[in-house]
C-alpha cells in the first residue's frame, strides 16, 4: 500500500516568534511529515527547542537575524545539501535539500526562500542570479523520472491571479515581468520553447505548480498578507509561497490547501502554511 506523506511549508518570519505566537498548536493539529520553514533567524539549538524530537537539516545565514532555511521531519533524513550555484550565487541561508527513502522510493524535498529584490538596487542582481541559478539545478533534481519537490517562499507572483492588487505592482519586484518569466519556464512543457511574459525565451523544464493546478484559473488562494492597514482582513495578498513537484511526484498528489488563520489576532506569521499531501512507496 502507498504511504501519504504529508509536506508543510512556511515562512515563519523567525521561528522563535512563531513559537510564541502559536506555531506549536496549529503543528499539533495539522499531522506533517515533514515541514519546511523559511526566514528561520535562528540558531541550530533554537529549532531543536522548537521542534522537539523532529529531525532537522538547517543552513544558517551568514548574517545574524537574517533569513535562514531548514527541513524538519518525522522520517529519517537520509542526506541534504545546500549549495546553489556557484560562489557568485548569494544561496546562503536561502537553499537546502533533504533527500528521504520512504518505502523504496527517494524524495528530495527543497526549503527555498528567494531574495525580495529591489528594482535598480544589487538585491535585485541577486535575486537574478539566485533565479538563474534554480534553472540549472531543477533539471537536475527532476531527471529520470525523480521525485522531487521545491517548496518555500518564492518571492514572486507568477501570474494577475496570484496578486490581488497585480496593476499596483507590475513595475515592482515579486511582479516584474522578468522574473514572471522564469515561472513561465520553470512551469512550461518540458521539451518546448517558452516564451515569457517579457518576451524571453527559454526550454520549459516542465514542473507543476501544485497550488494553481489545485485552485484552478481563480484569485489566489494567497499566502502572504502585508500588516499594514487591513490586508489581511481584506484578503488582498500574494501567493509567492509554493509547492513545485517534478513531473513524477506531481502525479502523486492527493491534497493541497493554505493554512489560513480564521482571524488576524490567531495568525503565528504573516504568511500561511502551506500543505499539500503525497503517495509514496508505489
Amino acid at each position: 500500500m502507498p504511504r501519504t506523506v504529508r509536506v508543510a511549508s512556511v515562512n515563519v518570519n523567525g521561528i522563535r516568534a512563531a513559537v510564541r505566537n502559536g506555531m506549536g498548536g496549529w503543528l499539533d493539529r495539522a499531522d506533517v511529515d515533514i515541514l519546511t520553514l523559511q526566514e528561520v533567524r535562528a540558531e541550530r539549538t533554537h529549532l531543536e527547542d522548537a521542534l522537539p524530537g523532529w529531525n532537522i537539516v538547517h543552513d544558517e545565514s551568514l548574517s545574524k537575524g537574517r533569513s535562514g532555511v531548514a527541513v524538519a521531519s518525522r522520517l529519517p533524513i537520509a542526506e541534504s545539501r545546500i549549495e546553489l550555484g556557484g560562489e557568485d550565487v548569494d544561496s546562503r541561508g536561502r537553499w537546502i535539500e533533504a533527500d528521504f527513502d520512504v518505502d523504496g522510493e527517494r524524495l528530495t524535498v527543497v526549503s527555498a526562500y528567494v531574495h525580495s529584490g529591489e528594482v535598480g538596487t544589487p538585491r535585485q542582481d541577486a535575486k537574478y542570479g539566485f533565479l538563474d541559478a534554480m534553472s540549472e539545478r531543477l533539471p537536475r533534481l527532476s531527471e529520470d523520472g525523480a521525485l522531487a519537490l521545491v517548496t518555500g517562499d518564492l518571492n514572486v507572483g507568477h501570474r494577475e491571479l496570484d496578486i490581488k492588487n497585480w496593476k499596483g505592482n507590475v513595475k515592482k519586484a515579486g511582479f516584474l515581468p522578468q522574473e514572471r518569466a522564469y515561472f513561465d519556464r520553470f512551469l512550461g512543457e518540458s521539451g518546448t520553447v517558452v516564451t515569457g511574459v517579457d518576451g524571453s525565451t527559454g526550454p520549459g523544464l516542465g514542473w507543476v505548480d501544485i497550488g494553481r493546478r489545485a485552485a484552478g484559473e481563480v484569485p489566489g488562494p494567497y499566502t502572504w498578507w502585508s500588516n499594514r492597514g487591513q490586508a489581511f482582513d481584506n484578503d488582498t495578498g500574494w501567493r509567492i509561497d509554493y509547492h513545485l513537484a517534478s513531473p513524477e511526484l506531481a502525479t502523486r498528489v492527493s491534497g493541497y490547501h493554505v493554512a489560513r488563520a480564521v482571524a488576524y489576532a490567531e495568525r503565528w506569521s504573516d504568511h500561511a502554511p502551506v500543505v499539500a499531501d503525497y503517495a509514496l512507496g508505489l
